[in-house]
């Protein structure tokens, strides 16, 4: 008798337990159902610049934010026909054949925030011929003090390190080396899909001085060259509104906010905290991504744009501490490590967000997802690829 209910209280216990244990089980949130935002690269396919929907629908709580890549490239084309409609033909010209020659530093041909640079420039210039490969443009036109001018692309060409990575400032450094060689006084003005790649050109022991140079970014070194008088002219993509955007979605949707409270509060209204981020951003349903909007950045306005300013609208909160894992595609990106990284570090515990960074190479998309690991430590995932395609390998690694 004594042993039958022996028996019988293990029974119970054991029953028990594993209800308690399958309770506590039901309770915790699976990594598919965590909040997880693509910054920088949105997933696209690199060769029609389809946006990838299906690993944007991978669930409720998964979103992009970037900037408006097709807008800044617009404001880029437009920020180098100002300069030139305000220029001395006779400086510009510099051979006086009447043609306005550039050469033109792309960052990735796959990605599509280089493409709608080069497409910004080439529009702007009238060269674009429909593509965004280098080989594929024609000569165009533009007004130089009030006289119009052939222009023609003497060259452009995607920036390609040794080892396979992209928007490389080295090989725009060797680039624009033997641009200066072959082309001498043809080249009248050089044009970058982002600054690093223009303050590679300026590293060339052979740049031409004083031709007109523009870059993409706004970074800390190139807003210190327009000073300084070295670099024409940059974009802001605004890097503070997309980091604390990025952040901020996080937030919302740690927050358990849902539909359109996770785009809009901190970013077009104030959020619960009363935090809210002040450089105007436009939400696209179409694509569930969040955008920053660009400005043009050039001697007038230089000053406005100094390292060290930072976003007064967002302000330490009470929000409860949560731990997000974010992948960095390049150690090296002279953009993402030197304006982008460093604003995310300044948010992220103003908005009681803990992060875990972890970067790549720049070519291999195993260097940052072999390191996109130990999932279950946190509550929730920001993606910057490698390649824009990539998404789906990330996602397979979240599926439980």
């Amino acid at each position: 008798m004594k042993k039958s209910l022996l028996v019988l209280l293990v029974l119970v216990l054991g029953a028990s337990m594993c209800f308690a244990g399958g309770a506590k089980d039901s309770n915790l949130v699976l990594n598919k159902d965590k909040p997880l935002v693509f910054f920088n690269r949105q997933p696209s396919d690199p060769v029609s610049g389809a946006i990838d929907m299906a690993s944007m629908n991978w669930s409720d709580k998964t979103y992009y934010v970037g900037f408006d890549a097709a807008g800044g490239g617009a404001v880029q084309g437009k920020l180098i026909t100002d300069f030139l409609a305000a220029a001395d033909p006779a400086v510009i010209d510099r051979n006086g054949d009447g043609i306005i020659g550039y050469v033109l530093c792309i960052g990735d041909v796959g990605h599509n925030d280089s493409k709608a640079r080069t497409e910004g420039i080439r529009k702007a210039l009238g060269t674009w011929n429909g593509s965004t490969d280098p080989t594929v443009k024609k000569d165009g036109s533009v007004v130089v003090g009030g006289k119009t001018f052939k222009v023609v692309e003497l060259e452009g060409k995607a920036m390609t390190g040794t080892d396979g990575s992209t928007w490389n400032a080295n090989a725009a450094t060797e680039a624009m080396g033997g641009w200066a060689t072959k082309f001498g006084t043809q080249i009248d003005m050089v044009v970058s899909n982002n600054d690093g790649m223009a303050m590679g050109c300026l590293q060339a022991s052979n740049f031409p001085a004083g031709v007109p140079i523009f870059g993409y970014d706004a970074n800390a070194d190139a807003i210190e060259a327009i000073g300084a008088g070295k670099l024409t002219g940059t974009v802001s993509q605004n890097v503070d509104a997309q980091a604390a955007g990025t952040l901020q979605v996080l937030r919302n949707l740690l927050d358990g906010l849902t539909g359109a409270d996770v785009y809009t509060k901190g970013i077009s209204v104030p959020d619960q905290y009363g935090n809210k981020i002040t450089p105007d951003v436009e939400y696209k349903a179409d694509v569930k991504g969040l955008f920053a909007l660009n400005g043009p950045v050039n001697a007038s306005n230089w000053k406005n744009y100094t390292a060290g300013t930072r976003d007064a609208g967002i302000k330490k909160s009470s929000a409860p501490t949560k731990k997000v894992l974010l992948t960095i595609y390049n150690a090296a990106d002279n953009f993402l490590s030197s304006s982008y990284l460093p604003a995310l570090q300044y948010y992220a515990p103003l908005m009681g967000i803990e992060l875990t960074v972890v970067q790549g190479d720049g070519q291999n998309e195993a260097s940052c997802l072999d390191k996109f690991t130990n999932l279950n430590n946190f509550d929730a995932y920001a993606i910057n690829m490698v390649k824009t395609n990539s998404a789906p390998d990330y996602l397979d690694k979240l599926k439980y």
